[in-house]
């Protein structure tokens, strides 16, 4: 059975990810309201530029991890789809009166595509684009009579595109491997990506998720702040995020066992060549990549690295 992340990473393929949540933020508060409400230095940030951010409660607790991407006249998110309505209602009941932001919802009337490997070298040869100096640059330009723009990050540490229309771009990407919503489960599990409802709960904070890359240490307060820079100052993140390889399947959540107490919690699980590969927490007094843990079950976790921690963290 060929391999799908070796496909993917090899031969390229698409994802339509129109059902994720597009929210747009106008009003020339826009980019200071966004740098007070999430993790990142918003501020630096000009026009063509991007970044992911993270969204927490009061307690640093993780909400979602966000791609913005700053426009001349507005800056657009991509969230995850079930935080879409969630995160829609808690901008606004942060807007205060005063406060120069628009937010709307861009889901119904707009079209998102990840475009993997090879494949977005080929849009990317078709659109003439010129390679892009820095990941989540972007650019807007017209593709049959509609804008569309196109962002340096895949959302996987797979090289590749975002694409944002307001058009369908099924005539552009039709010829190309087409994957669902179970191949993109496959693959962030594989990349180890977090997920909302699994990896980013209100029962973790970013540092455990290993998301230093959306976090500024050196930036005023934001919703969130006092806590992680006491975690971060003190050394406090008692738990870390990891990939498992995996003896067979099990249903997340599951206990991680290190003769026989509980270190750590199975969030995410896929199968994978007779086994299971799966994304945990683990205590970070234990150990990391190398330890070997074990289900209730007696079903053997090898923690190990992932590409997308490692990369961004």
């Amino acid at each position: 059975m060929t391999d799908l992340l070796e496909t993917v990473s090899a031969s390229g393929a698409v994802y339509d990810c129109s059902h994720w949540g597009r929210l747009r933020l106008r009003g020339g508060d826009r980019l200071k309201f966004l740098h007070n409400q999430s993790s990142n230095n918003c501020l630096v940030l000009q026009p063509g530029q991007g970044a992911d951010t993270v969204f927490l409660t009061s307690t640093a607790r993780t909400l979602d991890l966000v791609t913005l991407l700053v426009h001349m006249e507005w800056v657009d998110l991509l969230v995850s789809p079930q935080r879409r309505e969630f995160l829609l209602k808690w901008l606004d009941k942060y807007i205060f009166f005063g406060d120069d932001v628009q937010v709307s919802d861009r889901t119904s009337d707009s079209y998102c595509y990840r475009v993997f490997g090879a494949v977005s070298d080929q849009i990317a040869d078709q659109l003439g684009l010129q390679p892009f100096s820095q990941p989540y640059a972007h650019v807007t330009l017209t593709y049959e009579n509609a804008p569309i723009t196109i962002a340096a990050t895949s959302g996987l540490a797979i090289p590749g595109l975002t694409l944002w229309s307001d058009r369908p771009l099924t005539d552009l990407l039709n010829a190309h491997l087409q994957l669902n919503d179970t191949d993109w489960e496959h693959l962030r599990i594989r990349q180890g990506r977090p997920a909302a409802d699994a990896e980013l709960t209100e029962d973790y904070n970013p540092l455990e998720a290993r998301l230093g890359h959306t976090i500024s240490f050196n930036k005023g307060c934001y919703i969130g702040q006092e806590t992680i820079a006491r975690l971060n100052t003190y050394q406090g993140v008692k738990q870390h995020l990891w990939g498992l390889e995996l003896s067979a399947v099990v249903s997340a959540p599951t206990p991680l066992l290190l003769e026989g107490e509980k270190v750590g919690l199975l969030t995410s699980c896929t199968p994978l060549n007779g086994g299971a590969f799966g994304l945990g927490y683990v205590r970070t007094k234990v150990g990391g990549a190398g330890l070997t843990l074990h289900t209730p079950e007696g079903i053997i976790a090898q923690v190990v690295e992932v590409p997308f921690l490692r990369t961004v963290a």
